[in-house]
C-alpha cells in the first residue's frame, strides 16, 4: 500500500499528489513514507497539495505527523509556509485542548536530535501560539 501511494505521490496531476498526501499521512510513522510526505508538504507544483498533506499530518496529532511538518518548515518557501500555517489553523482552531497538546508535542520536539526538527518544531510552535481556538475548557472561577 505504501509503495503504491509513494508512486501516486510522483504523479504529474496535483489531485493525485493531494490524494497521495492524505492517504500516505496514515503511514507517517513508516520510514519509507517520511521523505515522500515531506516532498508533498513542499510540493512545488500546487499549494493544494501542500495544504492537504500538511492538514492530514497535523490531524494525526502525534509525533510522526508533527515531525514531518516541522522538517518541511525548515525548507519551505514563504508561500508554502503560509499554506502550512493555514493547515495548522484549520486543524487547531476549534479546541484549545487540541492546540495545547500540539504545543506540548512541539515543546518535546525542540529537543530532537535533528537540528531541522528542532528548528521546524520551534516554527510550528510559534504558528500554534497565534491560533486562538473557538472552544476553551470551562473555567469555573
Amino acid at each position: 500500500m505504501v509503495t503504491a501511494l509513494i508512486e501516486l505521490a510522483a504523479s504529474a496531476d496535483y489531485r493525485d499528489r493531494a490524494d497521495a498526501g492524505r492517504a500516505l499521512a496514515v503511514f507517517a510513522e513508516a520510514p519509507e513514507a517520511r521523505d515522500p510526505l515531506r516532498r508533498l508538504v513542499l510540493d512545488n507544483g500546487d499549494t493544494f497539495v501542500t495544504l492537504t498533506t500538511a492538514e492530514a499530518l497535523l490531524r494525526r496529532q502525534d509525533t510522526a505527523g508533527f515531525t514531518i511538518v516541522a522538517e518541511a518548515l525548515t525548507s519551505a518557501d514563504p508561500q508554502q509556509t503560509t499554506y502550512i500555517h493555514d493547515a495548522a489553523t484549520t486543524v487547531f482552531q476549534l479546541f484549545a485542548s487540541d492546540r495545547d497538546q500540539a504545543l506540548e508535542a512541539c515543546d518535546a520536539l525542540v529537543h530532537d536530535t535533528s537540528p531541522h526538527v528542532r528548528q521546524g518544531a520551534a516554527e510550528l510552535r510559534e504558528m500554534l501560539t497565534h491560533i486562538d481556538p473557538i472552544l476553551h475548557p470551562h473555567d469555573p472561577t
